[in-house]
């Protein structure tokens, strides 16, 4: 192994880097700081948020690929970096130790462990907010769709919908109406579409529906047949495109005392540092477009920026 730079003389943590969360950005920030030699240890919480879709599509080499193959091929690539190790535990409490940080984990036998790092990654991805609506949870990932980007090719040219609030839902279904020419706009709840709304739908021949939704009916397999409206009248669709509201799956950042944007995203700099210095955020927690191969893509930019700053403290002018 080459020569590893020095710390100075100080009470040292157990490792250089945790990264909580072991999805496309946990996972990939891992390789990265394997690759540096660093000392890492990957904390896994639980399921990723794509688990119900039956692939995960746009990901450059692995376009099509089931969302656990392409978590299995990350595991198993990361076995051949020996300062990389994986551990299936939840983060209890995350605490600032001086200039370190340590970590309480539960195992999945219930036992609490401790942990120190010099840096923390947080990739514990968001959860969906689905509207109240029967059959909404259950054709989700399948018939209930969130991103046009990774789901709309495999529903091109057929009967689509977009569901929402009047805001929310023009964009949405001008966006959708690129994969599909037969397209319903169902508006959720009070509100109104303004006439210049209305005038861009009527353009590309959306219509629009503004009956309430009570149920969606589908298939075993999680495919969507009918949208139910209030008045018993079926709408036969393949496929309805909506525009969820997200929390953090962790309250970890804002425990820290994180700054959060005005949508409950993890604010970060240019480096993927949040607003508590040695604590990173990259994934889905952060702002932007969400889709694996970004949140792969903002892994790896995080993990390089973890190691410059590790270097540097190692390396003091």
């Amino acid at each position: 192994m080459p020569p590893r730079h020095r710390l100075p003389a100080q009470s040292l943590p157990d490792i250089d880097v945790a990264i909580i969360g072991a999805g496309s950005a946990g996972l990939s920030a891992a390789l990265v700081l394997g690759r540096c030699l660093r000392k890492v240890v990957v904390l896994d919480g639980g399921a990723p948020r794509n688990t119900p879709s039956p692939a995960v599509q746009g990901f450059f080499t692995r376009d099509g690929t089931q969302p656990a193959d392409l978590l299995r091929l990350g595991r198993e690539q990361l076995a051949a970096y020996a300062t990389v190790e994986i551990r299936e535990a939840r983060v209890v409490s995350l605490t600032p130790l001086g200039p370190f940080f340590e970590l309480t984990l539960e195992g999945t036998t219930g036992r609490t462990s401790t942990l120190t790092a010099r840096k923390v990654l947080l990739a514990t991805g968001v959860e969906d907010e689905l509207p109240p609506i029967d059959g909404m949870r259950d054709l989700w990932g399948r018939g209930v769709l969130h991103c046009p980007y990774c789901h709309g090719w495999e529903v091109r040219d057929q009967p689509l919908a977009v569901y929402g609030r009047a805001k929310m839902v023009t964009g949405l279904a001008l966006l959708v109406s690129r994969w599909s020419k037969d397209v319903v706009a169902c508006i959720d709840g009070p509100g109104f579409l303004t006439e210049n709304a209305r005038r861009r739908l009527r353009q590309q021949k959306i219509q629009v529906r503004e009956e309430p939704v009570v149920r969606l009916e589908g298939t075993t397999e999680g495919e969507l047949r009918y949208i139910v409206f209030a008045s018993g009248e079926k709408l036969a669709r393949t496929a309805v495109f909506i525009h969820a509201h997200q929390h953090q799956r962790s309250t970890l950042a804002e425990q820290m005392g994180c700054r959060l944007t005005s949508k409950g995203a993890i604010w970060v700099d240019k480096k993927q540092q949040t607003t508590v210095r040695g604590l990173y955020a990259a994934g889905d927690i952060t702002p932007g477009t969400q889709q694996a191969i970004l949140a792969a893509a903002e892994g790896s930019a995080t993990a390089i920026s973890i190691n410059e700053t590790l270097t540097r403290e190692e390396c003091p002018k």
